[in-house]
């Protein structure tokens, strides 16, 4: 926790409390001066420990969702950045996470403009065309807010940093109800009702930016170590990017040989040599099932190529398997194995999780 909340519980229990006025409806402008006079530099750190704060005294989580946006109206022009210097290197998630959103930011500003001529009256096919190429362009976001669920919310969880599963996952949410109903006007050519919804995605993509790039981002970097890093960017690749491919000088390999490198020889003494061994015999690893038995790679080559996904979560509601196949109904990466299964999913749909685990301990179920 950052210096100013040791130093100063009593301001960060003025922050709730003008959060929670907020949250009563009072309006943006009145506590806007107060807010100001209240934090001249603020780090990522206090706002996070404020929502947090809120949601263990019994904020409903989509209450702070819904305070979102003003938090960052609130905050943007007193926030300051903080996070490491590896966030900035080619290759590292941080980064490209950051090269996507610049990419979204471009893309969006020029839908926009191309919607707007949509509903101006009366385009002409190639306009329309052009749009449905550069909206299916854009719908490759899907991919950056799935990394974020499924490969560094569960590594932020494991440190005790939960608000980034609890609330951005409901605000991804809301931006992917926006989508579809872009893509039910596009669809339905209703343009003006479709150039409308355009510029609230842009409003929302662009303040999840900023949550991203001043909170999100900042406090990941400083809560997560390097060997942590390597283990989200080693399992990028099972949910993919958008619209880039990484760089390369952040190499995961190289750090990874650096963060278990063994001491220098010549300050620590070196093990005696053991002499070599005769081979073992092989050993039948083969997993005994009721009906035969097959070994581990043919085990996993079948539950790969099922028609289904399967995963497997434990009676402790920890998740241990997913099948990795090639066609998902949802995506996954290996940063969930050991995650809650409660938190694979949003906030807004845990109930009806807790109901399918229940119904299947108590055998009323069988497929969900």
């Amino acid at each position: 926790m950052s210096e100013f909340l040791q130093n100063d519980p009593q301001k960060q229990e003025t922050l709730k409390k003008i959060i929670k006025r907020l949250h009563d409806g009072e309006p943006v402008e009145n506590v806007r001066r107060e807010f100001g006079k209240l934090i001249k530099n603020v780090a990522p750190d206090e706002i996070v420990a404020m929502e947090q704060a809120l949601i263990r005294e019994g904020l409903p989580v989509q209450e702070v969702q819904r305070l979102c946006d003003v938090h960052v109206d609130v905050f943007k022009s007193a926030m300051t950045a903080e996070g490491g210097k590896s966030g900035n290197i080619s290759g590292h998630p941080v980064r490209t996470y950051r090269e996507e959103n610049k990419v979204a930011k471009r893309v969006l500003k020029s839908l926009k403009k191309r919607a707007k001529a949509l509903a101006k009256g009366s385009p002409n096919e190639g306009a329309i065309s052009a749009f449905a190429d550069e909206w299916a362009t854009f719908r490759e976001i899907e991919k950056h807010y799935a990394r974020k669920e499924n490969q560094l919310c569960p590594y932020l969880e494991r440190v005790g940093f939960t608000g980034p599963s609890q609330v951005m996952w409901g605000k991804h949410d809301e931006i992917r109800t926006v989508i579809k109903n872009i893509s039910d006007n596009s669809a339905a050519r209703n343009w003006s009702e479709m150039y409308t919804e355009v510029k609230e995605l842009t409003a929302k993509v662009k303040r999840m930016i900023f949550m991203e790039e001043k909170i999100l981002f900042p406090n990941a970097l400083k809560k997560l170590s390097d060997d942590v890093w390597v283990a989200i960017r080693r399992g990028e690749s099972e949910i993919g990017y958008a619209w880039i491919t990484p760089g390369d000088v952040w190499d995961a390999n190289l750090v990874a040989s650096q963060t278990t490198r063994p001491a220098d020889s010549t300050t620590t003494p070196t093990a005696p040599v053991a002499p070599e061994l005769p081979a073992s015999p092989r050993v039948d690893t083969s997993v005994s099932l009721d009906t035969g038995a097959l070994t581990p790679e043919r085990l996993n080559l079948m539950l790969k190529n099922l028609p289904v996904d399967v995963t497997y979560v434990d009676e402790n509601d920890k998740v241990l398997y997913y099948s990795a196949s090639a066609h998902r109904v949802f995506p996954r990466s290996p940063a969930i194995i050991g995650r809650d299964v409660q938190n694979c999913h949003p906030h807004k749909s845990v109930d009806v999780v807790n109901r399918i685990v229940e119904s299947f301990r108590k055998k009323e179920k069988n497929v969900a």
